[in-house]
């Protein structure tokens, strides 16, 4: 370990949005609207929400202030507004993922860069050089922890590299300098928390998790640009991130190809909302009952092979076959699996099976193992391997990787198209008018007139 963490902070200090390159620019732009989609819809729709509310009203940090949360009425202070915005954001679980560090990384990092543009009267292209910062921080810190390692340990990416991905969006729109946003990870380090406990029962830690982090990046980079001091090495340190968070960390991942090699473009969108190692899957069952004209009648069973990380978060058949909670039927293979084969598609409404006997039904079907095939040689932990008995003999597949993935990442119009379907019921007409805004971004001189259309 040699000093990632002055390099990552002297990168997020220097960015400027002429260094950016365009495609990397549109990509962050496509994944800011499609992040936004998921937080205007779950304001009204996530049963999660209304206490996170009760909780701001009861400890009076429901006090109006100026910034922004999507698909809402009520204006709040900046750092509410990043952790009610990463929650809602992350609620859904149709957010997008980073494959090599298995973490979301717009839940965290869109909700930090839009509270303090909004805050400072920031530029839309000073939001959009402060996001890419951001993912670039979040997504490389996720691979120096190694995901596998880091969940083996029992936490959330999301939620650990989040805060520091968040803490790098605001000290780039801050104008913080590298000693001072070497002060902002440190206190990163004290704040980047995140378990994996809420898979036991279904519970909304994780959604809160994600929203804290968003809000406790932005904590601390207000913080060193206060002139707090905050630890250095907080990275690679004796008691930094990788040392304390991973059993297996490279660090050489948070800092190579930094600058040139852009982690933004390997952000994959996605289809279903559930965790992104169910996919896979759901995209072959799909295909498979459609090509094979399968009912659930004609299937005697399903093995579903996954990734070990697939196994930990979806594949625990004692905890996950018949889930009875939104969180719990978002990490179980066994319900996603079974919409998929029921009615060949799988989307948020179809929550309202959760508990239906056709389904649980459907479920006893399934087996969910680990195969090695999805490890060996790969980087990608997200494919999965299919096979379906009948009374006719057995249908295997494999994929590598789900859709969604950069090598299929949806066009304009499909991107548009899914946020569309999500903010409509809640914006009505603004939602296009908000569509339209995000995607040309760089021509706002202050971002708050692109960021208000999301208000209710």
């Amino acid at each position: 370990m040699a000093n990632e963490t002055a390099t990552l902070a002297g990168y997020v200090a220097d960015l400027k949005y002429a260094d950016i390159p365009q495609e990397v620019l549109e990509r962050a732009k496509a994944l800011t609207l499609d992040f936004l989609g998921s937080a205007i819809r779950a304001r009204r729709d996530a049963e999660s929400t209304a206490s996170l509310l009760k909780m701001l009203e009861t400890l009076a940090l429901d006090t109006k202030g100026e910034s922004t949360v999507f698909g809402d009425t009520k204006t709040w202070t900046p750092a509410v507004a990043a952790l009610l915005n990463g929650a809602l954001g992350h609620s859904l679980d149709f957010d997008d993922t980073h494959a090599d560090s298995s973490l979301h990384p717009s839940a965290p990092v869109v909700p930090a860069a839009f509270a303090v543009g909004e805050m400072i009267g920031a530029s839309g292209r000073d939001v959009l050089t402060a996001i890419v910062a951001g993912y670039e921080v979040c997504c490389r810190l996720g691979n120096a922890l190694d995901p596998t390692s880091h969940y083996l340990r029992g936490f959330h990416p999301t939620a650990t590299a989040g805060t520091f991905g968040a803490a790098a969006a605001a000290a780039r729109l801050f104008g913080l300098s590298e000693a001072q946003t070497i002060s902002a990870f440190g206190v990163s380090g004290s704040q980047a928390a995140g378990s994996l406990q809420f898979l036991i029962n279904g519970s909304w830690n994780k959604r809160y998790q994600v929203g804290a982090a968003a809000m406790n990046g932005v904590i601390a980079a207000t913080l060193a640009r206060n002139g707090f001091i905050g630890s250095t090495e907080s990275i690679e340190g004796k008691h930094g991130l990788l040392v304390g968070y991973s059993d297996d960390p490279h660090p050489f991942k948070a800092v190579a190809g930094l600058g040139k090699t852009y982690e933004t473009m390997k952000i994959g969108i996605k289809p279903y909302p559930s965790c992104r190692y169910t996919h896979a899957a759901i995209d072959a069952l799909i295909a498979m009952r459609r090509e094979h004209n399968l009912t659930p009648d004609q299937i005697k069973r399903v093995e579903i092979g996954l990734h070990r990380n697939g196994i930990t978060l979806t594949g625990d058949a004692a905890t996950k076959r018949h889930p009875r909670s939104i969180v719990g039927g978002q990490f179980s293979m066994f319900f996603t699996g079974a919409i998929a084969l029921d009615q060949g598609s799988f989307g948020w409404d179809d929550y309202d099976r959760l508990g239906d006997p056709a389904i649980d039904a459907i479920a006893d079907k399934f087996e969910v193992v680990q195969d090695d095939r999805l490890e060996v040689g790969r980087s990608h932990p997200f494919g999965a391997r299919v096979s379906i008995e009948t009374a006719e003999g057995v249908h295997e597949r494999l994929y590598a990787d789900p859709s969604g993935e950069p090598t299929s990442f949806p066009d304009a119009q499909a991107m548009q198209q899914k946020f569309l379907t999500l903010a409509r019921p809640v914006l009505n007409g603004r939602a296009d008018e908000l569509a339209n805004a995000i995607l040309s971004l760089e021509r706002f001189d202050r971002v708050e007139t692109a960021i208000q259309l999301g208000r209710q």
